[in-house]
């Protein structure tokens, strides 16, 4: 419809949102990971026994709270928009593998949703509205 076709001419603006609100989720997802501590980082590090690593729980905890906290800010502001893209991922097909053992299909729907729309913006890249286009 010609409605619609003109919308295209705000095509950075709705990057722009994307990365807004994708990037906020992923703050708020990782940032409590962050303060949660070693107890915490130690737990969610034992999703890397799926890639038959099984040491250093807590290094791999952390960085997986690091990654979606201050990749989601990278991601929000299109900062090292790309690295931050591969850094997000990598934490998602992690949680998806371990989602999918421990609850299934359904479990593994949402890091993989997430892991689909980090590759794709990863190839389309952040948009003018960004620091890396500054």
């Amino acid at each position: 419809m010609a409605v619609f076709g003109s919308l295209s001419r705000f095509q950075n603006f709705g990057f722009l949102l994307l990365r807004i609100g994708i990037g906020a989720i992923m703050i708020g997802h990782g940032f409590p990971k962050l303060k949660g501590g070693p107890e915490l980082w130690e737990q969610i590090g034992h999703a890397m026994s799926q890639f038959g690593i099984h040491d250093f729980y807590t290094f791999w905890g952390f960085s997986a709270g690091f990654a979606e906290a201050v990749g989601g800010l990278l991601f929000l502001l299109g900062f090292l928009f790309r690295p931050a893209c591969l850094l997000m991922l990598f934490v998602m097909i992690a949680a998806s593998l371990q989602s999918y053992g421990m609850g299934g299909w359904s479990a593994l729907l949402h890091p993989l949703s997430l892991g689909v729309l980090f590759v794709s913006m990863f190839i389309i890249g952040p948009g003018r509205f960004s620091v890396d286009k500054r």
